[in-house]
């Protein structure tokens, strides 16, 4: 078995593991479990604990997509030079997978227990995953999938590596920002620190790119 086919059975096993584990617990469950929970991290809706399976099968479908997406991404994209990054790509895509894995098995754990625990995991770990990408999204070469993808920065590899060294230490600040200011307050509070977070670390390599584009077109 060779690398590459040892990695990809090794995510789908983690992809497939909460539909394992919802069939595990499955007889544990109440008939009646909540099935979406409000800004609060209490429940406001309920359902028939069949609906799990439908939730389960739905990020199980959305993981495998992403995954092979990522993975794939140096066949598709018109920038050749994508093909350089099939390394990073890969390590971001199973960042994603565990993640989304993690998501998955909350909702269950949240129906056998009737309570939640996103304001102590899901958002905190949602932290985690921006400084993890942000520790590798210097690395990514350019591509219309992956990273700070303005027309000037496609346009120009210079400006594509500048702006992704800002990129990343950006996303990595913020992604342990998050993941520390989160983990201590409670999701209500937590949901607009990620937002405001995500905007900053995405608009400020964006306007980068622009200003480096029009400092350098002026140069020129």
């Amino acid at each position: 078995m060779n690398r590459n086919t040892f990695i990809n059975l090794f995510v789908f096993i983690i992809i497939l593991s909460p539909a394992v584990y919802l069939a595990a617990v499955y007889p544990k469950l109440p008939q009646t479990v909540a099935t979406h929970f409000g800004i609060d991290g209490k429940p406001d809706q309920f359902g028939n604990k069949r609906e799990l399976w439908q939730a389960v099968a739905f990020f199980i479908f959305i993981n495998t997509g992403v995954y092979l997406l990522l993975r794939n991404i140096h066949k598709v994209d018109p920038k050749k030079s994508a093909a350089t990054s099939k390394g990073v790509l890969q390590k971001i895509a199973v960042a994603v997978v565990l993640f989304v894995t993690c998501v998955n098995i909350l909702v269950i754990q949240s129906s056998l227990n009737n309570a939640i625990a996103f304001d102590k995991i899901f958002l905190p770990s949602m932290g985690l995953l921006f400084a993890y990408i942000g520790n590798l999204m210097y690395s990514v070469k350019p591509n219309y999938f992956v990273g700070i993808r303005t027309p000037w920065a496609l346009e120009d590899d210079e400006n594509w590596r500048k702006t992704h060294q800002l990129a990343g230490k950006l996303w990595f600040a913020g992604g342990i920002l998050i993941t520390i200011i989160t983990f201590f307050t409670p999701l209500i509070a937590g949901v607009p620190v990620v937002v405001l977070v995500v905007i900053i670390i995405t608009l400020i390599p964006g306007i980068y790119s622009y200003r480096y584009f029009a400092q350098h077109k002026k140069v020129n």
